[in-house]
């Protein structure tokens, strides 16, 4: 009979920091009161994934190298964006969704100009960078994977156009898609980083109003705090320290608390919000916010699924041509989508 087999000192190390990880969290959960909100089993971290982080946070610190003024920011990242290979298999239309500039996107297999189900995207950017074109390979593979289409939406960016012009558009193209035939239970609000900021906010701004929601909404690498940096951990790395550095808050909010309800989830009212999923990597720096945010969202009844990636940092998914994990998680994130659609696609 074969001996069990003794971890040798890579793996070893492997499970201390899985262990302390674990710790850490139940640590954290005392310290706030809180349980953990529902998590679903993801494998641990690969060498080849580590690889491919790293090599992401040295292209990442290049691209960013001199970028000081938020106009230089935005340069960076859209540079940095078109070394990204094009999205395919999809096909794209432009459409003015009620005053909103925004590209309509769907699977090349599928021949319509409009079919039943879509996700609403709000891309991430700091509030004041970020395009259709820097988004389009992570809403077309969003579109590919839920067999939907996909509203990529241009929205006003700070600091020419500050709060609430960005959540204005978000509810303007939403309720396009309503008027356009779309019902609100085959509608799926999506964003990344500041862009589910915004995805939530436009959700929790349309409870308010009592209008119909949608059947769930996707936050990935939500930005759920906008209290200045120092007074969370501190960013690991240039997307971070760019979309949430004290010159994008002040574009973005003006004279308005970072810790006003109407633009920080994390001291809103969640109760009566839709099915929720939050994707946060364990390496983001914004992750004990997140943790915190997607129990209080539980607690006020939401039903929350939390999926804590290991290794990634913030905003990985808009990454789904350099990391293979961008490509699972935004995977699942289709298949959430599917399982709330009403009208959902025939085996």
């Amino acid at each position: 009979m074969p001996r069990p087999h003794a971890p040798g000192k890579p793996e070893l190390h492997e499970l201390v920091r899985r262990v302390m990880a674990l710790i850490a969290s139940a640590i954290l959960s005392s310290a706030i009161g809180l349980t953990t909100a529902y998590a679903t089993d993801l494998p641990q971290q690969s060498d080849a994934s580590k690889q491919q982080v790293g090599d992401l946070l040295k292209k990442l610190q290049t691209g960013y190298a001199g970028a000081k003024s938020l106009k230089q920011r935005r340069f960076a990242f859209d540079d940095l964006m078109e070394q990204a290979p094009e999205a395919s298999r999809i096909q794209v239309r432009q459409v003015d969704a009620g005053g909103v500039d925004a590209e309509l996107i769907w699977p090349a297999r599928l021949h319509h100009p409009m079919g039943k189900r879509v996700i609403l995207y709000v891309h991430g950017g700091g509030f004041f960078a970020g395009s259709p074109e820097t988004h389009q390979a992570l809403a077309g593979s969003l579109a590919k994977a839920a067999s939907s289409d996909v509203l990529l939406i241009d929205y006003r960016l700070a600091p020419e156009y500050p709060f609430p012009a960005q959540i204005d558009d978000t509810l303007t193209a939403y309720q396009w898609l309503l008027d356009s035939g779309y019902e609100n239970d085959n509608v799926v609000i999506a964003g990344d980083s500041t862009g589910a900021t915004l995805a939530i906010e436009a959700v929790l701004r349309q409870i308010t109003l009592r209008g119909p929601l949608p059947a769930a909404v996707i936050a990935m690498s939500p930005v759920v705090n906008l209290l200045p940096q120092d007074q969370q951990d501190g960013a690991s790395d240039p997307l971070t320290a760019s979309f949430l550095s004290d010159d994008a808050r002040a574009a973005y909010l003006g004279a308005r608390s970072p810790s006003d309800p109407r633009v920080s989830p994390l001291y809103a009212d969640m109760k009566g919000f839709p099915p929720l999923l939050v994707q946060v990597g364990s390496n983001d720096a914004l992750l004990s916010d997140t943790l915190q945010h997607a129990e209080k969202a539980r607690q006020a009844g939401v039903d929350v699924t939390l999926q804590q990636w290991p290794g990634m940092t913030h905003q990985w998914q808009l990454f789904p041509f350099w990391l293979d994990d961008a490509r699972q998680s935004n995977q699942k994130a289709a298949e959430y989508a599917l399982q709330h659609f009403s009208d959902r696609p025939k085996e």
